[in-house]
Formats: C-alpha cells, structure tokens, sequence
C-alpha cells in the first residue's frame, strides 16, 4: 500500500507540535488532594507534557475530526472509575459523589496538563484497597461454616454502590470464604488453603504497592484514548517498548497472550506457531494460577502484576516451564490441570503457511480438497528492502503451497483457513488476492480529509483458478477481513464461518519524543530532577532519559472494492456456522466508541463470477447437515452455557452444592466427549484420562470441506472469467 500521504501527514504533525511544543509546561497544574494514610502517587512533568500533546494530535489528526469537550471528559471519567472498580467492591458512594466534581473539568485539565483529579482518584482506591487487603488477611483465618446456603455476589456492577465500610466489609469477607471453599474442592488441606491464600492476599498487596505514576497514567490514558475510538492508543515507555518488540514478531516463551480478570491471569490469545499453539493444551480463555521453573516449585500467581506473571513464564529458549491451570469453562473450584511446556524463540514474521490434503464424499463422488491454514499476513520487509530475493512472505509461501497441491497432490479445490488470523501486512493481504484474482482492486482507504486512495493488484495473471473457499471466525480481523471481503466482492469463491471481527480502520504510530523541540526535552529533564516525590526517576535525569512514550492514532478507514466497510461489520460469510466465540463480547461492534459502518462508492473492478444461486443451495445444504450434527448440538448448548452463566452475579458457598455442582458439569463434559469418540469410532475415555492430539476432530473444518464439495457438485451450472470449473 502507498502510504505517502500518511506521510505527509506525519511530517505536518511533526512540525506543528514541534513549534508548539516550546509553551508546553508553562501552565501550572493544581495542587493535588492529598490521601491520608498511604504513599500518595503523583504525576510527573513528562505525564503533563504527554497529555496535553496527545489531546492535540487528536483533536488534529483522529479520523473522527472530535474535539476534547465536556462531554468527553464525563466519559471519560466513566471509564477510568470503571477501570479502577469495575465490581464496585472498593469505592464507596460517597467516593462516587466527591469525584463528581472532575466530570466536566477533564478535557480543560487535560489541555492544561493538568493530572491532579485523577491521580487523587486513584490515591482514593489506592486507600480502599489497603482497607480491602486489612480486612480479607484478618479474614483468611475465619472459622467459616461451608454448610451455610450464603451467596457470594461477585459482579456488582448493576449494583449501587456501597454506602458504608460494613457494607464493603461483608463483600469482601464472603470473597474470602469462596477462595477458601475452592481451594477445598481442589483436595488441598485446610491448613494449607489458609497458608496459599495468606500467600495471595500479600503478594496482591505487595504487588499493589508498587504501581507507579507510570501505572496510573497508563490506566488513564487508556480510559481517554478507548473513548474515542478503540484502536487509538497511548502507550507509556514500558508498554511502548513491548509494543514494538510484539510489532518485531520475536520473543521467548511459550506463545500467549495473557491479560489480567479479576486478578487471575487468562489466556486471551494461543499465537500460532508457538509451544502452546503446538502443544494444543492451553486454550484462550484459561487462567494460570501458579508457574514454576522447570521441576522447581510452584508459585502462587494469583493476584500478582500482569508483567510480573510474565515475566515468570517468558524465559530463554529450551528452558522448561510448568503452569497450574483452570481451564476455559471450569470453575475456580475445579481441580487445576499441570501443564509443562519448553520455551520457544518465537518468531512471528516466520510463522508459514501450512497445508494438508484432505478427501471427501459428496454425492457418490470423491475430491480432493487442499487446505491452507493462514495465522497471519506476515512478510520479512527488512529482508525485502536488503535485496533479499528469498526475503519471508504470506504471498511466496502461499505460492510455493498452490504450486505444490497443483501439480503434485493434483487437488481439485483449495481452502484458505483464516480462523484465529487477526491481521498483519496489508500489502501482503493485496498480494495474496492477487494470486487468486486477476489484476485489479482489493481495498480502498479514505483518509481523515475524505481522500479515497485505491490499492490494486498489479500483477496479471492467477496462481490458482480452480474452486476456492475462506474459512473465518469472529477472531479473523483487518487484513484477513480486506482478504475476505475482496474474494466475496469478485465472486472469486464461498466464504464460509462466523461473521468476522469488523477491525476496519487505519493506524499510525508515533514516537512522541520526536514531536517534541529537543530544548523542551531539556526543560522537563531539569524539572524531573528537582522533582522527587515521583520517585520514577534518578537525580541527574537528562534529556536522553525522558521518554514519552508513544501514540497509535486512528487516521483513516479500509473500504471493500465494491464501497462497504470493514468496519464494524467485517465481513458475513455465504455459508454461517454458529460461532465457537460469543458475539456479543467479541468483535468491533461490541464497542461503544467503534467508527461506524459506512459505504463509499465502488471501484472500478470486474467480478469474476456470479455465485448468487450456488450460494443459496450451498446454505440450505449446510443448515441442515448442521441441524443433524452432533458436534453443532453440543456447540449450540455450550453458547447457551455460556449467556446462561454471563448472566449470573452470584456463586453460593455451600461447599457440597458447589462440589456437586462441578462433579455435574465433569461428568456431563466426560460423557459428551464418549457420545462424540462413539460417533468418530474411538474407544470411551475415563475420568482424569487425557485426550491425545490425534484425536482432536475440527468440526469447523469438516462442515466447510462438506460445502466445498456441494460446491463442486454445482460447478458445472457457471463460468468465471477466468476459465471454466
């Protein structure tokens, strides 16, 4: 893609913050409420600075062209008490109340550079906190009765919040009881439950006390950025720097995203490629309670900082590492799962293509059908830009994997599996419709100033031009969607899966020290040396020192070549599959300050074929293979599951209730695993015993194998322009 005018655009920003920038810390911030009884958090000159030049890049350059007014700051006051007490179990509404005052004051402060409101907010739950860790730690060596029918309330964000301390008390008392009644149902000793989570409770607070004005400014910062639009984002220097190693595509371990839910770590991404992703043993959505080095001892991870856990499971390559994990759907109570797994160099540039060959039946006739499993749009640019002629790419692998199940395995259809692929190189998502398409448009920006700029495939000619399928789910995003969507619009072949992400607008990142005239780096290094009550830098700070960190700003939007977006959206396949992810918490259009949908005019392109009929005859088929499946059945019950316990805020601390309750649910999960091996001809597996890899079965992929071949069995009744089926 030609990024020139973002470019441009870059090189006005710079020089207008830079000749700005020199007025930027004259403003005096007020004084800042002072919290009694904890070590109070401040902001330092270089936050100041931040703020105020992130509200101007994106009052000046943010694709929605917003002004950072009233109505922004009470959302975004919203959002960072949110971020702080989702639960509402630690402020109190009289701390509610007082912080009412900063609703329609932020976006002057902000302006102004002026942190003081929300660090005190922060202080204010820093307090509570405190008082949360006293009460919960005097708690653990309650003599609780496990035969009371009490409830725990665990989500009480449709709540009011709690008018006294006693009420908070309670909550928090009761939370205790539920760790210690889970930790019973794992089989441990009461002995031991009370010393493991003693252990937790003083790791969370030892933990707690070390958030810095760094934390609470990132805190904030994703508050202000996430309400304005979802993939504008600030990035303080910590998280800059993991940014742009993530953006490298290099690291050490075992391959997963974690993030932090009501203090336990969960997966929220398996990457490809990596000794998760290979070992097929963890899957998103499971929670790591405890990690150990090697066959050394577990460690207790609950409650800690999120880089604190990471930190214990990265590590060099070849290094062994052993989780405790409470997989995906199971309770906390339930028994936890010891994984062990050798750490990995993960490169992600590197992650290829892979295919396989599968057959089938459709209709008394065989085909062979090659599958191309795609995690990502990746291309080694570095490499490329050297003169690297065998630089790594999307594109030449792909091609490499056409020519091989062409003329080798002699397939009669090619599937492109992009479930799970979040996105990537752009200009490898064109390349690769390229080879599919001959030349022509593939995707369509329009710029923040209304500018709509057409990226084409340049190259004539197809690689394969046989029957083609898409396989999508809700996790397929941005490139994957422009890839999707551009097969669609051509009626170049079936897409089949859930509706995709809807990730469907453009990104720039900028380092904001290079915004800023090197005389003020020099200012606010003076002025952070004299200034020790942050403590997050040493005396004798220079201008090298500071770092601002850096800024993703939304600056433009993706359009398919026949005008619709991606946003939103994404792209709805010919043949839906229920999802295997709910729809309602994954996805653009679960969020609140999402870009909306939108269409611009069509390019000038010509579809290859019109699969309008087929496509209908493809679904109706489908359908009802579905309605019969097995597989589907049980998928159907879990999303049913899933809304089902969503809805729920309450767990009761009735120890035998809840362990018959997850005796139900095992042996519920045990016996529809038999139902399913007795369908596929594999013997019955007990209780505790282990699923091998080879006996995994993707019903996904065999349900969209089953619509190729209906699409086969059609292919005599069209013609694409580029040759006969």
């Amino acid at each position: 893609m030609d990024f020139k005018l973002f470019k441009e655009m870059l090189k006005r920003i710079f020089f207008v913050i830079f000749t700005a920038a020199v007025l930027a810390c004259h403003a005096a911030p007020k004084p800042q409420p002072v919290v009694e009884g904890i070590t109070n958090v401040k902001p330092d000159e270089q936050q100041q600075l931040v703020i105020k030049e992130v509200v101007n890049l994106i009052e000046s350059y943010n694709y929605k062209k917003i002004q950072i007014n009233d109505s922004i700051s009470s959302l975004i006051l919203d959002k960072y008490i949110k971020s702080l007490d989702q639960g509402k179990n630690y402020f109190l509404a009289s701390d509610i109340k007082e912080f009412e005052k900063y609703r329609f004051t932020l976006d002057d402060d902000f302006k102004n550079g002026d942190l003081s409101g929300p660090f005190y907010i922060y202080n204010v739950y820093a307090k509570r906190l405190n008082e949360y860790f006293t009460v919960s730690l005097a708690s653990i060596r309650s003599k609780f009765d496990f035969n009371q029918n009490d409830t725990y309330v665990y989500d009480r964000e449709k709540m009011p919040w709690a008018t006294s301390a006693a009420t908070l008390n309670d909550t928090w008392k009761k939370r205790v009881k539920y760790e210690l009644v889970n930790l019973n149902l794992a089989g441990t000793t009461e002995a031991k439950n009370v010393e493991t989570l003693t252990k937790r409770y003083q790791n969370l607070q030892s933990q707690t006390s070390k958030t810095n004005n760094q934390d609470v400014f990132q805190i904030l910062m994703d508050a202000f950025t996430e309400s304005i639009d979802p993939h504008t984002n600030y990035f303080n220097p910590s998280n800059a720097v993991a940014f742009n190693e993530d953006m490298s595509r290099s690291f050490e371990g075992i391959g997963a995203r974690l993030q932090l839910e009501n203090e336990v770590v969960k997966i929220s991404e398996i990457i490809a490629g990596g000794p998760a992703f290979k070992g097929k043993q963890l899957s998103a959505g499971d929670r790591i309670i405890a990690v150990a080095q090697g066959d050394g001892e577990f460690v207790d991870v609950v409650g800690w900082r999120l880089d604190n856990t990471v930190t214990k499971i990265k590590g060099p390559a070849g290094t062994k590492v052993r989780l405790k994990v409470i997989p995906v759907g199971k309770e906390m109570s339930s028994k936890p799962v010891i994984i062990e797994m050798v750490r990995e160099k993960i490169i992600l540039q590197d992650q290829s293509a892979k295919k396989k060959v599968k057959t089938i039946n459709s209709n008394g006739k065989t085909y062979k059908v090659g599958v191309i499993s795609l995690p990502a749009f990746y291309a080694d640019f570095k490499a490329a830009n050297a003169g690297d002629k065998n630089y790594k790419s999307t594109t030449r692998d792909v091609r490499l994997l056409i020519d091989t199940l062409k003329n080798q395995d002699k397939v009669d259809a090619i599937v492109m599996d992009l479930r799970g692929n979040g996105g990537g190189s752009l200009v490898e998502a064109i390349s690769l419709t390229g080879l599919f398409i001959d030349k022509g448009p593939v995707v369509q920006v329009k710029d923040l100033r209304g500018k709509i700029e057409v990226d084409e495939d340049e190259n004539a000619g197809v690689t394969w031009d046989g029957p083609f399928g898409v396989i999508v789910d809700r996790l397929s995003a941005s490139a994957s969607e422009i890839f999707a969507g551009a097969i669609q619009d051509y009626g170049r072949g079936i897409i089949m899966g859930s509706q995709t992400y809807g990730k469907g607008t453009v990104q720039s990142s900028i380092d904001l020290n290079k915004l800023v005239n090197p005389s003020m780096l020099q200012r606010v290094a003076s002025l952070v040396t004299k200034n020790k009550t942050t403590g997050t830098s040493p005396a004798g700070t220079t201008p090298a020192d500071i770092n601002l960190g850096q800024i993703n700003l939304t600056m433009a939007k993706f359009y398919r070549v026949a005008g619709s977006s991606t946003q939103h959206k994404g792209v709805t396949p010919d043949v839906v599959f229920p999802s295997v992810y709910p729809m309602d918490k994954i996805g653009e259009d679960t969020e609140p300050s999402a870009l909306p949908w939108d269409v611009i005019a069509s390019s000038s392109f010509k579809p290859v074929a019109n699969l309008t009929t087929v496509k209908a005859g493809l679904m109706k088929n489908s359908e009802q293979r579905i309605n019969g499946s097995l597989d589907f059945k049980y998928l159907k019950q879990d999303i049913a599951d899933l809304k089902k316990r969503d809805a729920e805020v309450s767990v009761p601390l009735n120890e035998a209730k809840l362990k018959a309750e997850r005796d139900a649910q095992e042996s519920k999960s045990l016996a529809r695993q038999n139902d399913l091996r007795a369908l596929r001809g594999l013997p019955a597996i007990k209780k505790g015993e282990k699923v091998t890899k080879q006996d995994t079965f993707d019903f996904i992929e065999d349900e969209s194998l089953k619509v190729m071949g209906d699409f086969m069995q059609q292919s005599g009744s069209y013609v694409m322009n580029l040759g006969s089926f």
